[in-house]
Protein backbone atom coordinates (compact mmCIF):
# COMPACT_ATOMS: atom_id res chain seq x y z
CA UNK A 1 0.00 0.00 0.00
CA UNK A 2 2.77 2.42 0.93
CA UNK A 3 4.76 1.81 -2.25
CA UNK A 4 1.77 2.40 -4.55
CA UNK A 5 0.83 5.48 -2.50
CA UNK A 6 4.33 6.95 -2.87
CA UNK A 7 4.57 6.15 -6.58
CA UNK A 8 1.26 7.81 -7.47
CA UNK A 9 1.93 10.72 -5.11
CA UNK A 10 5.32 11.43 -6.66
CA UNK A 11 4.25 10.98 -10.26
CA UNK A 12 1.01 12.87 -9.62
CA UNK A 13 2.89 15.84 -8.17
CA UNK A 14 5.30 15.82 -11.12
CA UNK A 15 2.38 15.75 -13.57
CA UNK A 16 0.49 18.49 -11.74
CA UNK A 17 3.67 20.57 -11.64
CA UNK A 18 4.09 20.32 -15.41
CA UNK A 19 0.45 21.31 -15.95
CA UNK A 20 0.70 24.19 -13.47
CA UNK A 21 3.87 25.58 -15.06
CA UNK A 22 2.33 25.21 -18.51
CA UNK A 23 -0.93 26.97 -17.60
CA UNK A 24 0.87 29.73 -15.68
CA UNK A 25 3.18 30.37 -18.63
CA UNK A 26 0.31 30.48 -21.09
CA UNK A 27 -1.53 32.98 -18.86
CA UNK A 28 1.61 35.06 -18.35
CA UNK A 29 2.27 35.32 -22.09
CA UNK A 30 -1.33 36.14 -23.00
CA UNK A 31 -2.05 32.73 -24.48
CA UNK A 32 -4.63 31.52 -21.95
CA UNK A 33 -6.83 30.52 -24.89
CA UNK A 34 -4.49 27.52 -25.34
CA UNK A 35 -5.47 26.06 -21.94
CA UNK A 36 -7.90 23.75 -23.73
CA UNK A 37 -4.96 22.14 -25.51
CA UNK A 38 -3.38 21.44 -22.12
CA UNK A 39 -6.54 19.84 -20.73
CA UNK A 40 -7.07 17.78 -23.89
CA UNK A 41 -3.42 16.70 -23.74
CA UNK A 42 -3.80 15.60 -20.13
CA UNK A 43 -6.85 13.51 -21.07
CA UNK A 44 -5.06 11.79 -23.95
CA UNK A 45 -1.96 11.23 -21.79
CA UNK A 46 -4.07 9.60 -19.07
CA UNK A 47 -5.64 7.26 -21.62
CA UNK A 48 -2.22 6.39 -23.04
CA UNK A 49 -0.88 5.71 -19.55
CA UNK A 50 -3.87 3.53 -18.75
CA UNK A 51 -3.26 1.59 -21.97
CA UNK A 52 0.38 1.13 -21.00
CA UNK A 53 -0.65 -0.17 -17.60
CA UNK A 54 -2.83 -2.79 -19.31
CA UNK A 55 0.12 -3.89 -21.43
CA UNK A 56 2.42 -3.98 -18.40
CA UNK A 57 -0.17 -6.00 -16.45
CA UNK A 58 0.17 -8.82 -18.99
CA UNK A 59 3.65 -9.44 -17.60
CA UNK A 60 2.22 -10.63 -14.28
CA UNK A 61 3.33 -14.14 -13.31
CA UNK A 62 5.72 -14.34 -16.24
CA UNK A 63 9.22 -14.34 -14.76
CA UNK A 64 10.99 -13.12 -17.90
CA UNK A 65 8.66 -10.12 -18.31
CA UNK A 66 8.74 -9.39 -14.59
CA UNK A 67 12.53 -9.29 -14.73
CA UNK A 68 12.55 -7.08 -17.81
CA UNK A 69 10.02 -4.67 -16.25
CA UNK A 70 12.00 -4.54 -13.00
CA UNK A 71 15.20 -3.80 -14.94
CA UNK A 72 13.54 -1.11 -17.06
CA UNK A 73 12.04 0.40 -13.91
CA UNK A 74 15.44 0.52 -12.23
CA UNK A 75 16.99 2.16 -15.30
CA UNK A 76 14.17 4.74 -15.43
CA UNK A 77 14.55 5.62 -11.76
CA UNK A 78 18.33 6.01 -12.06
CA UNK A 79 18.17 8.06 -15.25
CA UNK A 80 15.37 10.20 -13.81
CA UNK A 81 17.41 10.88 -10.68
CA UNK A 82 20.45 11.87 -12.74
CA UNK A 83 18.26 14.02 -15.01
CA UNK A 84 16.68 15.83 -12.06
CA UNK A 85 20.04 16.45 -10.41
CA UNK A 86 21.34 18.00 -13.65
CA UNK A 87 18.28 20.02 -14.70
CA UNK A 88 16.26 20.81 -11.58
CA UNK A 89 17.42 24.43 -11.54
CA UNK A 90 16.39 24.93 -15.16
CA UNK A 91 13.16 22.86 -15.32
CA UNK A 92 10.77 25.81 -15.41
CA UNK A 93 12.88 27.60 -18.02
CA UNK A 94 13.10 24.45 -20.16
CA UNK A 95 9.35 23.92 -20.05
CA UNK A 96 8.71 27.57 -20.91
CA UNK A 97 11.21 27.42 -23.78
CA UNK A 98 9.53 24.39 -25.33
CA UNK A 99 6.12 25.94 -24.85
CA UNK A 100 7.28 29.16 -26.48
CA UNK A 101 8.40 27.21 -29.53
CA UNK A 102 5.06 25.40 -29.71
CA UNK A 103 2.84 28.44 -29.07
CA UNK A 104 4.78 30.81 -31.33
CA UNK A 105 3.42 29.00 -34.38
CA UNK A 106 0.05 30.71 -33.97
CA UNK A 107 -3.45 29.49 -34.82
CA UNK A 108 -4.14 25.78 -35.03
CA UNK A 109 -0.43 24.95 -34.99
CA UNK A 110 -0.10 26.57 -31.57
CA UNK A 111 -2.94 24.40 -30.26
CA UNK A 112 -1.37 21.27 -31.77
CA UNK A 113 2.07 22.18 -30.41
CA UNK A 114 0.86 22.81 -26.86
CA UNK A 115 -1.32 19.68 -27.04
CA UNK A 116 1.62 17.53 -28.21
CA UNK A 117 3.92 19.02 -25.57
CA UNK A 118 1.39 18.24 -22.83
CA UNK A 119 0.75 14.72 -24.11
CA UNK A 120 4.47 13.92 -24.19
CA UNK A 121 5.24 15.41 -20.77
CA UNK A 122 2.28 13.87 -18.95
CA UNK A 123 2.49 10.52 -20.76
CA UNK A 124 6.12 10.25 -19.67
CA UNK A 125 5.02 10.62 -16.04
CA UNK A 126 2.06 8.27 -16.54
CA UNK A 127 4.17 5.60 -18.23
CA UNK A 128 6.74 5.84 -15.48
CA UNK A 129 3.98 5.44 -12.89
CA UNK A 130 2.47 2.51 -14.80
CA UNK A 131 5.84 0.79 -15.06
CA UNK A 132 6.69 1.34 -11.39
CA UNK A 133 3.21 0.26 -10.29
CA UNK A 134 3.27 -2.85 -12.44
CA UNK A 135 6.58 -3.95 -10.96
CA UNK A 136 5.32 -3.40 -7.39
CA UNK A 137 1.86 -4.87 -8.03
CA UNK A 138 3.38 -8.31 -8.35
CA UNK A 139 4.58 -8.11 -4.74
CA UNK A 140 1.42 -6.63 -3.15
CA UNK A 141 -2.12 -7.67 -2.35
CA UNK A 142 -4.69 -6.19 -4.73
CA UNK A 143 -6.93 -4.19 -2.40
CA UNK A 144 -4.19 -2.38 -0.42
CA UNK A 145 -2.33 -1.72 -3.68
CA UNK A 146 -5.28 0.06 -5.29
CA UNK A 147 -6.20 1.90 -2.09
CA UNK A 148 -2.64 3.18 -1.80
CA UNK A 149 -2.53 4.22 -5.45
CA UNK A 150 -5.86 6.03 -5.19
CA UNK A 151 -4.84 7.78 -1.96
CA UNK A 152 -1.58 8.87 -3.61
CA UNK A 153 -3.45 10.41 -6.53
CA UNK A 154 -5.93 12.12 -4.20
CA UNK A 155 -3.07 13.48 -2.06
CA UNK A 156 -1.26 14.77 -5.17
CA UNK A 157 -4.49 16.42 -6.35
CA UNK A 158 -5.07 18.03 -2.95
CA UNK A 159 -1.48 19.32 -2.91
CA UNK A 160 -1.92 20.69 -6.43
CA UNK A 161 -5.14 22.49 -5.48
CA UNK A 162 -3.56 23.90 -2.31
CA UNK A 163 -0.49 25.00 -4.26
CA UNK A 164 -2.65 26.67 -6.92
CA UNK A 165 -4.76 28.38 -4.25
CA UNK A 166 -2.12 29.40 -1.71
CA UNK A 167 1.21 28.99 -3.50
CA UNK A 168 1.55 32.48 -4.89
CA UNK A 169 3.14 35.39 -3.10
CA UNK A 170 1.12 38.38 -2.14
CA UNK A 171 2.97 41.16 -3.96
CA UNK A 172 1.81 43.84 -1.55
CA UNK A 173 3.05 42.02 1.55
CA UNK A 174 6.28 41.01 -0.21
CA UNK A 175 6.95 44.62 -1.13
CA UNK A 176 6.25 45.77 2.44
CA UNK A 177 8.48 43.07 3.93
CA UNK A 178 11.35 43.80 1.56
CA UNK A 179 11.36 47.48 2.49
CA UNK A 180 11.46 46.76 6.21
CA UNK A 181 14.49 48.61 7.69
CA UNK A 182 15.66 45.63 9.76
CA UNK A 183 15.52 43.04 6.99
CA UNK A 184 18.59 42.28 4.95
Amino acid sequence: MFSSFMITLREGIEGFLVVAITLAYLRKTGRAYLAGAVYAGVGVALLASWGASLVFARAENQPLWEGILALVTAVLVVTFTVHVLRTAKFLKRAIEGRLEQAAAQGGAWAFVGVFAFTVLMITREGMEAALLLSSTFIQTETRPFFIGALLGLVAAGVLAVLWARYGHRDRKSTRLNSSHPYRS
